[in-house]
């Protein structure tokens, strides 16, 4: 495990340097209250001298009106939660900052992508899309990837997903796929899932979100940990020079630890056993100083370019792939101060794809038109008003100069009798800043703009499949069989036969061969591709590796969790040297028990057998000791443990009578990734060799007839 990093102290911010970093959380800290030593007062701060009853007539009388403490007590926590978010809702988040590699001059005029000695203060906030603040972290869905850039020329809020591409093409369109894949009007069926008829009904009649769809059935839907999922931008957004030259920009964020995933059994498993698997792993891995990391990569297609390729830069549908145009990477991410109040910051963080900056503007892009518009709104409606910018956490750096007035919630208290623009009372002030000037106003990219009034699709976004079929062709063989397995998982739930049938159809336009090995466990006819499929466009790339997650593993152990299998009798040194090694390769190791009693001398362990069970961690090891491995070898529970390991594709290790466990759970012998033997050195060079591929896909066939 890393060395401890010690974030940040909030107590400490006015005498730290005046870095961007420190300005933020200095701006935070002039809200951020410490009660200790104080006396309990009203909200108007009113101290109070009894809290416990309320103002009565007489000892059994009846409560009186006119108890203010009382009244502004209940009223407040009768309003304690604001509306949840409608898609987004349920979301973990933490602090940190971003550094660019070097100046992106030659690309932009964006203040905060200029001087790599410089921190900018961000917050991030990772959400599931279908479900409420209450459902599951391990569902199948999109996950949201939100960061607000805290820079000194204004917010930018970057507001992707960890998909590059969307179901719809047109904002329009958002309100009915949001109503399709939320649960059901008249039973609130399913919470968190898509598996039900109108979701399927609703893409199985757009074919635009083929793509997407499919992506969604992939192992991208199930990330392993919100610190192992990649980030994007999903539209093309623009670039703008201090010359005033624009050009095309995709925005990416890669993990630095790697992509990995969860397998559905575990998804599915972990729901019910911990239900905050991903919001826990993102706030102790902060706690432990294992900070999450991501770099910024960004695609660029100069203006000159943006017809040469067989899609629409404009069609949020499409990606643009990297073997036509490569990811230059810019800067890092990184993640480092877990949040103080859930409901001041996580819950009333206000992210709008309309907050940029200077040397950023968008496309004509139809789906982000919509969203300029959308976010905005919701937060008005969400946060009580048009003030929800004077929220701490959604503060700018900057100062805010303006006339505007008013309005619920507003906190700050303008001077001066003007509250327009031009004024001759106040000076002139506050006033307009040329583009040119030093830190100069923003100016919106000129673009030639002609052409009726019409509601029309472009031609260019009729290619529904082609980008589709390349994602399925850049997959692995494990990643293909769990598409597979879940949109047969997904189509089963679904009551209404045409439906079925309907997006067999649309499988079979991306490809015969999947729509007819979904086909098969549905019980259904294998359908043929829609002839007319093909006319509407087909991809220069046949396959990019860069889609896979598997293909492109980074072999490391860092930050993962590793399960010590050990019972009262265990060998401490065997424990010991299991804790050293992995500590070394920036693990975490916990000994797991069937009690809270200590396994060994000098060993406490961290958790029990049943307290954290098996999907919580990426690998397993049974320490030696002869009457620990009986103990455990009687034990269903530990049996279970080690059964359920192999049967996720785990590295599975046991050190001298630890492996008499693994005969117990009677588990298939001479398998790669499971590494025994009595000389504990030999056997985690094995188990971390193992574990450094995340999953040991050879046995995957085998361990489907796991029972576990």
């Amino acid at each position: 495990m890393a060395t401890k990093k010690q974030p940040p102290a909030s107590g400490v911010a006015r005498t730290l340097s005046r870095s961007n970093t420190n300005k933020k959380v200095e701006s935070l800290e002039a809200f951020r209250t410490d009660a200790t030593g104080q006396a309990l007062t009203t909200n108007q701060g009113v101290k109070i001298a009894d809290n416990q009853n309320t103002l009565r007539a007489g000892e059994r009388g009846p409560s009186l009106l006119e108890d203010f403490i009382m009244r502004e007590k209940i009223t407040h926590f009768d309003h304690e939660r604001i509306p949840e978010r409608i898609v987004h809702a349920r979301g973990s988040a933490a602090h940190g900052v971003f550094k660019v590699y070097e100046s992106q001059a030659g690309l932009t005029k964006a203040a905060f992508l200029q001087d790599p000695s410089k921190e900018t203060p961000v917050y991030v906030r990772f959400s599931t899309v279908q479900g409420s603040r209450g459902s599951a972290d391990t569902v199948r869905d999109v996950r949201g990837f939100a960061v607000k850039f805290y820079t000194d020329e204004g917010n930018f809020d970057l507001v992707g997903n960890n998909m590059p591409v969307f179901f719809i093409q047109d904002a329009i369109k958002f309100p009915d796929f949001v109503h399709a894949v939320k649960p059901e009007p008249h039973n609130e069926m399913p919470q968190g899932a898509s598996a039900h008829d109108t979701f399927w009904d609703f893409v199985s009649l757009v074919p635009e979100s083929a793509h997407m769809v499919l992506w969604t059935m992939s192992d991208r839907a199930i990330p392993r940990s919100l610190r192992t999922m990649e980030g994007f931008g999903i539209h093309t957004f623009r670039f703008v020079d201090a010359q005033g030259n624009g050009r095309f920009v995709k925005f990416h964020w890669r993990p630095t630890i790697g992509s990995a995933s969860l397998l559905w059994d575990e998804a599915q498993k972990l729901a019910g056993k911990d239900s905050d698997f991903h919001r826990r792993d993102l706030w102790e891995a902060i706690d432990n100083g294992d900070y999450p990391e991501w770099e910024l990569g960004v695609q660029i297609v100069e203006e000159a370019d943006e017809h040469k390729f067989d899609f629409d830069l404009l069609d949020p549908t499409k990606i643009i792939p990297e073997e036509l145009v490569p990811l230059k990477m810019i800067g890092k991410l990184t993640l480092n101060r877990n949040p103080e109040n859930f409901f001041a910051e996580t819950e009333q963080v206000a992210f709008c794809p309309g907050h940029i900056v200077p040397g950023i503007d968008f496309t004509n892009d139809p789906l982000l038109q919509g969203r300029l518009f959308s976010y905005t709104d919701t937060q008005i409606s969400r946060l009580g008003g048009p003030n929800f910018h004077e929220i701490p956490i959604n503060r700018p750096l900057a100062p805010l100069h303006n006339g505007q007035r008013d309005a619920m919630h507003r906190q700050t208290i303008p001077k001066g009798q003007a509250s327009y623009e031009p004024n001759s009372i106040d000076g002139g002030w506050p006033k307009e800043t040329a583009p040119a000037a030093a830190g100069g106003g923003f100016e919106s990219y000129t673009e030639r703009v002609e052409g009726s009034k019409i509601r029309v699709r472009s031609p260019s976004f009729k290619d529904h499949y082609s980008q589709a079929t390349l994602f399925w062709n850049s997959m692995t063989d494990p990643e293909k069989d769990h598409i597979v397995g879940a949109y047969s998982f997904e189509l089963s739930k679904v009551e209404r036969k045409n439906i079925r049938e309907r997006q067999l159809g649309i499988l079979a336009n991306i490809d015969e061969t999947l729509a007819a090995r979904v086909a098969v466990n549905l019980g259904l006819p294998a359908p043929k591709k829609n002839a007319d499929a093909d006319e509407l466009g087909k991809s220069s790339v046949t396959e990019s590796p860069a889609l896979s997650i598997i293909a492109k593993t980074k072999p490391s152990i860092k930050t993962r969790k590793v399960a010590i299998l050990a019972a009262p009798g265990a060998d401490a040194a065997s424990i010991k040297a299991v804790q050293d090694a992995l500590k070394a390769e920036g693990a975490r190791a916990l000994v797991i028990s069937p009690t809270l009693g200590s396994p060994a001398q000098g060993v406490e362990p961290d958790a029990t057998i049943l307290g954290m069970p098996s999907i919580m961690f990426d690998g397993v090891i049974v320490a030696g000791g002869k009457d620990s491995a009986k103990a455990l070898a009687e034990s269903g529970d530990a049996r279970h443990f080690v059964l359920e390991a192999f049967k996720h594709l785990k590295a599975i290790g046991a050190i001298g009578d630890g492996e008499d466990v693994l005969a117990a759970a009677h588990l298939p012998g001479g398998e790669e990734g499971v590494a025994v033997g009595s000389d504990a050195k030999a056997v985690l060079k094995t188990f971390i060799e193992a574990m450094s591929k995340h999953r040991v896909w050879s046995r995957a066939q085998k361990a489907e007839s796991v029972p576990a």
